[in-house]
């Protein structure tokens, strides 16, 4: 345990001490928040809900932050292997799986603190406050988003040492998985192949379990969500950890 905290106090703190990556995190999911937001809000009518378009498109918002700062935490794997310091940590007396763990609920919980600022401007811009129950809930889905693509992203840096190639192959996967999840539309509304494909999105699970959170209200039930993503979190997980054992230093 002393080595999975130790890891993850490092993640953390390197996290706090960039601001500039605070702020630039911030950029793309506010601008689409506000602009498409409020743009879109008096002519897109989400069905059977009554909700507003830019009370539809927050939880998706968050959600999409928390994709991105998570699945892009594999990066570290790759810096501290051109920098040294993960040949150290390999072949200090302690557990591989540990060290992934570690790396892992680190790139979480910066992924979470992300998401929370976002859910915090969305709150100033008009979404409504859930409750307690609504935030737990909402903050239950986005610990599993961030744990399940951190470790996705973890994996991938496992069998990876150029960054360039890490950051494409990123970027080809980020954008259909956030734009299959329903985080800007309605997945009732659409052709019936294209909803079958964001049924093998987990993000989808993810985004309708933090919207009913926030909104009460989800296009698919939200136990589903939970056993869905909770699966899909254990499954990367075991992955991340498999492939990082067998990193090479």
């Amino acid at each position: 345990m002393d080595v999975i905290y130790t890891i993850w106090l490092r993640s953390i703190k390197r996290y706090l001490r960039s601001r500039s990556r605070i702020v630039g995190s911030l950029g793309m999911p506010l601008f689409l928040l506000v602009f498409l937001g409020f743009g879109l809000n008096s002519v897109v009518v989400i069905p059977n809900t009554g909700e507003d378009y830019v009370v539809f498109l927050a939880p998706g918002i968050v959600s999409m932050g928390v994709l991105f700062t998570s699945i892009f935490a594999g990066l570290q794997i790759i810096w501290d292997r051109q920098f040294g310091f993960l040949k150290e940590t390999l072949v200090a007396p302690v557990s591989r799986t540990e060290i992934m763990l570690g790396q892992t609920f680190g790139g979480a919980t910066t992924a979470i603190f992300q998401g929370t600022l976002i859910l915090i401007l969305s709150f100033l811009i008009g979404l409504k406050f859930p409750g307690i129950l609504g935030l737990l809930i909402a903050a239950g889905f986005m610990i599993l988003v961030g744990i399940a693509f951190t470790a996705l992203g973890i994996s991938i840096a496992s069998r990876i040492e150029d960054m360039n190639g890490f950051q494409l192959i990123m970027s080809f996967l980020i954008f259909p998985i956030f734009g299959l999840s329903g985080a800007m539309f309605p997945i009732t509304g659409l052709p019936p192949a294209f909803r079958s494909l964001t049924m093998y999105d987990p993000l989808t699970y993810g985004v309708e379990g933090i919207r009913y959170g926030l909104t009460g209200s989800s296009q698919i039930d939200p136990l589903v969500c939970l056993v869905v993503l909770s699966a899909f979190s254990v499954a990367m997980i075991m992955a991340g950890a498999f492939l990082f054992r067998k990193t090479r230093i």
